[in-house]
């Protein structure tokens, strides 16, 4: 198995079968999504029991309260956008789940059917985000909390419903949670800088109107350009990121064409 640092985020891996997988090499591929935020594989061939028993071996599920299940594996939500629809999954920058009180630690997304072009997910480095602020502002972020939501998103006056994917919005169960703003990741021991502007409303204690300016300078400064890579999916293409150590953002330039993606979520911790 070799695994290859990419430029921006991420990493590589080749010359392993996750359906084969032994436990040595499970292990590796766990720590390498740790140390790299996410990690990319081609070629793999992860039906839904394979991929299934492979998040098995990863961590426990975690059954994804909003997206569509598929219909004979409700482990597995289907993020898919068809010919007819104009609106995508996960068209800005997020990280999942972050409005959950223990936030996922991973997801595995499979590519079950692309568009002949177009259809790229971008990442984005909250190691290096982290790294690359000042001391000054380490410090201050690093007495604060963040509020994060899920209402805005998939509850009844979400964006969602105001588009062609109205089967994510108008949920009831619609968690808020606070968490450190600067976090230091349980399995690599690096800080990581902890909010996004998909689901994260103030800072604690502060305004959402005091919060604006520092929260805009922070996602400004994580979508730089050497924090980011673009990943090119094919059939059978893998990714697996770490919600604590990463962004993510699915491109919608692809009209007129299906893309249908599945993905299982791995269950995480309280962060700290």
């Amino acid at each position: 198995m070799r695994i290859e640092p990419l430029a921006g985020c991420g990493a590589l891996i080749d010359d392993v079968d996750l359906t084969a997988a032994n436990d040595g090499e499970i292990a590796a591929v766990r720590q390498a999504v740790f140390d790299h935020g996410v990690v990319f594989l081609h070629g793999q061939k992860l039906g839904p029991e394979a991929h299934i028993a492979f998040a098995k071996r990863v961590g426990p599920i975690v059954i994804n309260r909003y997206f569509p299940r598929t219909e004979r594996f409700p482990e597995i939500a289907k993020v898919e956008k068809t010919e007819t629809q104009t609106t995508n999954i996960g068209g800005g920058w997020h990280t999942d789940h972050s409005y959950d009180a223990e936030p996922a630690m991973g997801s595995i997304l499979v590519a079950m059917e692309t568009p002949p072009a177009g259809g790229d997910t971008l990442f984005a480095n909250m190691y290096a985000a982290y790294e690359a602020l000042s001391d000054g502002l380490k410090a201050t972020l690093g007495t604060l909390r963040a509020v994060h939501s899920a209402a805005h998103v998939f509850g009844a006056k979400s964006a969602y419903g105001a588009g062609d994917q109205k089967a994510l919005s108008g949920h009831s169960d619609l968690p808020e949670s606070v968490h450190p703003v600067i976090i230091t990741h349980p399995g690599s021991g690096r800080k990581a800088l902890y909010v996004n502007p998909s689901f994260t409303l103030r800072f604690e204690g502060w305004t959402a109107e005091e919060s604006k300016p520092l929260l805009d300078y922070l996602y400004a400064h994580a979508q730089r350009p050497d924090f980011v890579h673009r990943f090119s999916w094919k059939p059978g293409s893998v990714a697996f990121w770490d919600n604590r150590a990463t962004w993510h953002l699915a491109m919608n330039d692809y009209h007129g064409h299906r893309r249908l993606m599945h993905r299982i979520t791995i269950a995480g911790e309280a962060l700290s």
